[in-house]
């Protein structure tokens, strides 16, 4: 009779444990999180989605608001990668591209507007065309809030740093 009852509680536990087994498959199927494959324009598609939250000091959560770099981070972790938390980190990140490199989801780096010498600033560009690009970002400024800007208004040619491709590897 133990052997009986002992054949039968094996038997419930190897058929519980597959079963488990294949819901598990399947929601690992139907359920992928890992984003594989960066498309710049699904960068920027995600980057506009957030066009109009305001601008916060210090600040890379959507429900609160962004800084710059933050912004800049929050998007780009959405596709896997971690970029400087501050928009100093990127003084020395990536090579500098020329005008006619500039491609959309490049990161433009610049000047703060009060001192030349230090980083201030960071942008993605959502439409490239050299030193008439547009970019997306945080905007401490006028817009105070998440905007399109275009490169070549005075304000941001005369700050304008580098601009850098952090996708290409």
């Amino acid at each position: 009779m133990k052997s009986h009852l002992f054949t039968a509680l094996l038997s419930i536990l190897l058929f519980s444990s597959f079963t488990l087994k294949k819901n598990e498959s399947k929601s690992v199927v139907s359920n992928p999180k890992i984003q594989t494959e960066i498309n710049r324009d699904s960068i920027i598609e995600y980057a506009k989605k957030n066009l109009g939250i305001p601008y916060k000091y210090a600040s890379n959560d959507p429900k609160k608001g962004f800084d710059c770099s933050g912004f800049v981070g929050y998007i780009f972790k959405n596709f896997g990668m971690t970029l400087p938390r501050s928009s100093s980190g990127y003084k020395n990140l990536g090579t500098s591209l020329k005008p006619e490199e500039f491609k959309v989801g490049d990161v433009l780096v610049f000047y703060g507007y009060k001192n030349k010498n230090i980083v201030g600033h960071v942008g993605i560009i959502c439409e490239a065309n050299g030193m008439q690009s547009k970019f997306i970002h945080a905007s401490s400024g006028k817009a105070q809030k998440v905007t399109i800007t275009a490169l070549d208004t005075e304000h941001y040619t005369k700050r304008f740093y580098k601009c850098i491709d952090i996708l290409t590897k």
